[in-house]
């Protein structure tokens, strides 16, 4: 189990309020904040972290868990809406299993950004 992951971005604004609005569509909420780096809360709980520091990551994939498909729907939207490019319209995954319901989205440094939930709808 990961207990947290810091992905180091190139433009941290840019990047916060990509992040900020993907995620906030899947419950995520701005957390705890330090110069150039901030922290994405599920739960209470920092689990993701953004940095402007050294190399920005770039082909990166991570993916996050959403408890509907109407919130993968909505991360999908949030993340074009805030700059993100699409690498995956919302759907069904059948090729991983059945009920793989997910999208894609390209942060500003590339990353392949994934909303994905596993119920059937």
């Amino acid at each position: 189990m990961i207990d947290h992951v810091i992905l180091n971005v190139s433009d941290f604004e840019a990047s916060a309020a990509f992040y900020e609005a993907a995620l906030g569509a899947l419950g995520f909420t701005p957390g705890m904040e330090f110069e150039g780096m901030r922290a994405f809360d599920l739960d209470g709980r920092p689990w993701f972290w953004i940095a402007q520091r050294g190399e920005p990551a770039r082909g990166t994939h991570v993916a996050f868990p959403a408890h509907s498909r109407a919130e993968v729907d909505a991360f999908h939207s949030e993340a074009l809406g805030a700059g993100g490019r699409d690498n995956g319209p919302p759907g069904v995954r059948a090729h991983y299993h059945e009920n793989y319901y997910s999208a894609f989205a390209l942060d500003p440094d590339g990353n392949n950004i994934e909303a994905v939930v596993h119920t059937p709808e």
